[in-house]
């Protein structure tokens, strides 16, 4: 049995950040919109309830039944969740005279195991306009900062000790489990000492066992996956990414060979890609059949110079050759996917529940096409998750350290029309850029880094010739998650030494500019 802690998502933009949290301590969590019904199954130790956008006091504000919560199991409130829990029980909130925003010093008033081993004064992150100006009956003060008389609390319990190591769904007519409230996010990096705060909720209060590891979820997947399938056929379309990779490996294991992939060149792949990945896949004992389709893509992208017309393109296209080349596989009754966590959280609105599924949770939109059962063994995971499972399963450092690359590749890195001597030249830039970076120890810094060819000619000049060639941008940033990003701040030597290699080695390009933009309010594709 799988132990696991509940967060109920009132909308809180740092809602995934609690959960990346939770599984970095070694504990499986999943998000959930606070309207879900759920049960309390025996493997769930806590409940965290998230910040919210809304207002508690807010005519249609969320709300949760936390009274019953805590008769089952342990309940951490954070910003809005402290906020409803306060007045869940009859204290008040209200908008606070001084808005806290940003940093603030936390000061313990009470020792408790929610802040043990945590400093007397302690920088935490705060985002609300909202505070809580009266404590319920029977709560405590645990914390507060200079800006608010509550940063924390906790209710007093009723009934036994004993009760705290018992599993969801114990029932005692007076027992009730240990509810807390933060006014401030523990689950941000501003918030020095917040990663102890949430282990001690974890460890101490929720009594999870931390033994939530890659090689645990391996062995338990496999499982699953055998269950899942039984004796029938899978077909996945493979792209050579972390995702997908990590994903035919899972299934692979479960069911070998009766696994099949399809790994598409679709002409606008990096340099010598389609060659390099499906010897990886070999390596790895998977069987992919890889189709050179080069000269169809070309063909169908030839004019199409507006990104959204690149990527139909693309996406289509890519559907029908699927299609044919599916067929050739007798039997198949399973679709393979390397869906993973975050976008299934995305397809789903705390506003109420939405049918929209994001395109990219489906391979170019195969699932509807193909009308296959879904196999998807990473949907539980984050992207870091994935990729320490791939480390645990064996494959490559070069695939699993790979950084991001869009699904249309280098179609929306060449503004302006494709044709295959443009893709070359790219190719070769893209190469040498990431090539550079590779052996200046620069690739594990950055979190996606690319060269983007300009539909801009300039003049230059090359020993005793005149040139007007194309102009390249290179663009490299850091990030955690690729929702926010900020362009990398790689050395001035190494920009020119790569500027000077690529201006020397491909002909057709005479100008390097390096792109300082950050996400937002730009994006990390210039497409």
């Amino acid at each position: 049995m799988t132990e696991k802690i509940l967060i109920l998502d009132f909308g809180s933009q740092y809602t995934q950040l609690i959960a990346r949290a939770v599984r970095e301590a070694n504990v499986y969590c999943e998000i959930i919109p606070y309207y879900k019904p759920f049960d309390f199954e025996p493997g769930i130790k806590g409940i965290i309830l998230s910040g919210s956008p809304f207002s508690v006091n807010e005519e249609k504000a969320p709300e949760v039944n936390v009274p019953e919560f805590i008769s089952k199991v342990p309940v951490l409130g954070i910003c809005y969740g402290a906020q409803l829990t306060a007045k869940c029980f009859g204290g008040v909130v209200a908008k606070s005279n001084k808005r806290e925003y940003g940093r603030a010093i936390l000061e313990k008033i009470k020792e408790d195991v929610l802040f043990a081993a945590v400093s007397e004064k302690s920088q935490v992150w705060m985002s609300h306009a909202d505070t809580i100006l009266k404590m319920p009956d029977g709560f405590e003060l645990l914390a507060t900062t200079e800006s608010i008389p509550v940063a924390a609390f906790k209710k007093s319990m009723k009934g036994t000790p004993d009760l705290l190591a018992g599993q969801a769904g114990t029932k005692h007519p007076a027992a009730e489990f240990p509810l807390y409230g933060v006014q401030f996010h523990p689950e941000v990096y501003h918030s020095k000492e917040g990663k102890t705060i949430l282990n001690n909720f974890l460890t101490r209060i929720c009594h999870c066992s931390q033994d939530w590891t890659p090689a645990h979820f391996i062995t338990d997947t496999v499982e699953a996956l055998k269950k899942q399938i039984g004796d029938r056929k899978v077909i996945m379309a493979l792209s050579g990414g972390v995702d997908s990779t990590v994903a035919a490996t899972l299934i692979h294991r479960a069911i070998g060979d009766r696994l099949s992939g399809i790994f598409v060149d679709n002409g606008v792949l990096r340099k010598d890609e389609f060659e390099g990945v499906l010897k990886t896949y070999e390596q790895l004992g998977l069987h992919v059949k890889g189709i050179d389709a080069k000269e169809r893509f070309y063909h169908d992208l030839a004019g199409k110079v507006d990104p959204e017309d690149k990527r139909k393109v693309i996406g289509s296209l890519f559907i029908d050759i699927f299609q044919e080349e599916s067929k050739k596989f007798e039997g198949v009754q399973l679709l393979g996917q390397g869906t993973i966590y975050p976008d299934v959280i995305e397809s789903v609105s705390v506003h109420g529940p939405s049918a929209t599924i994001k395109s990219h949770h489906n391979v170019g939109g195969l699932p509807e096409h193909l009308h296959l059962e879904l196999v998807e063994p990473l949907r539980s995971l984050f992207k870091d998750e994935v990729r320490k499972v791939g480390r645990e399963l064996g494959i490559p450092a070069e695939m699993i350290d790979r950084h991001p690359f869009p699904g249309p590749g280098l179609a929306i890195r060449i503004l302006g029309e494709i044709t295959e001597e443009r893709v070359q030249l790219l190719q070769q830039a893209d190469h040498l850029f990431i090539k550079g970076l590779k052996d200046a120890g620069l690739y594990a810094t950055v979190w996606q880094a690319g060269a983007i060819l300009l539909p801009v000619k300039s003049v230059g000049v090359m020993g005793d010739e005149r040139t007007y060639e194309f102009t390249l941008a290179l663009r490299a940033v850091t990030s955690v998650d690729g929702m926010t990003a900020d362009w990398a701040h790689l050395p001035y030597e190494f920009l020119a030494n790569i500027s000077n290699e690529i201006i020397n080695n491909v002909r057709g390009i005479n100008r390097v500019v390096y792109d300082i933009s950050s996400k937002p309010p730009a994006t990390i594709e210039w497409e």
